[in-house]
């Protein structure tokens, strides 16, 4: 099996190459920091599987999955992210990823995994399983389009507020006791759950929906 792996950090790029040269059946051809260098890379290096972070500079998991569906669609996606909410998964589902995995998994479900969505069949991870399974809606039911305001947490109505108010990310960050790249990803993903292409659309979708006055 063709892997590359997409993620920002080298750190965790070089613990799942690690990791997955310890298996016969993995071969891991090529590494991506971003959707951008994941892009350049499948045009002269195919791969079987791509293991894809989602928050990620230049060209985000989103993006990159769609493109990667849309162009490579033999190509299976293996979401692999620090993001633990079911919006998340729900999202890059919608956007062709087949399976999702938190990055504190262990080594064996993460090989489960890759052989899962190697093969063509969805994979979640356990840890998010289980809170998949208190929500009657079904994540990998990809027929439904994702609906425009189930995925906004308190977390993100908070930012969208701040972001109507003026905020810059650091000074969200700095009012909210989170990090700038926290606040970065869920500026992100409101624009990406509300399908608003800037701040504005984003500001006025709030407005029309009555999240902010």
């Amino acid at each position: 099996m063709k892997i590359i792996i997409a993620d920002d950090h080298k750190i965790i790029r070089d613990g799942i190459k690690s990791l997955l040269q310890q298996e016969q059946e993995f071969n891991v051809i090529a590494e991506a920091a971003n959707g951008q260098e994941l892009v350049e890379l499948l045009a002269t290096q195919p791969a079987d599987v791509i293991v894809m972070d989602i928050n990620m500079p230049v060209m985000d998991g989103y993006k990159a999955t769609a493109y990667v569906k849309e162009h490579y669609p033999a190509t299976r996606i293996l979401a692999l992210s620090m993001l633990d909410q079911e919006c998340y998964v729900r999202q890059i589902l919608a956007m062709g990823a087949l399976g999702y995995v938190v990055k504190n998994c262990s080594r064996e479900e993460l090989v489960f995994a890759l052989k899962s969505v190697g093969a063509g069949n969805p994979f979640i991870c356990s840890e998010l399983a289980y809170k998949l399974l208190e929500n009657p809606e079904n994540p990998l039911a990809k027929e439904e389009p994702v609906v425009e305001q189930e995925a906004l947490s308190k977390c993100e109505l908070n930012v969208l507020r701040l972001i109507a108010e003026g905020y810059t990310n650091a000074e969200i960050a700095e009012k909210l006791f989170n990090s700038k790249r926290t606040i970065e990803s869920h500026r992100q993903n409101l624009l990406a759950k509300t399908h608003s292409k800037n701040t504005a659309a984003l500001i006025k979708y709030a407005l029309v929906h009555h999240l902010i006055e």
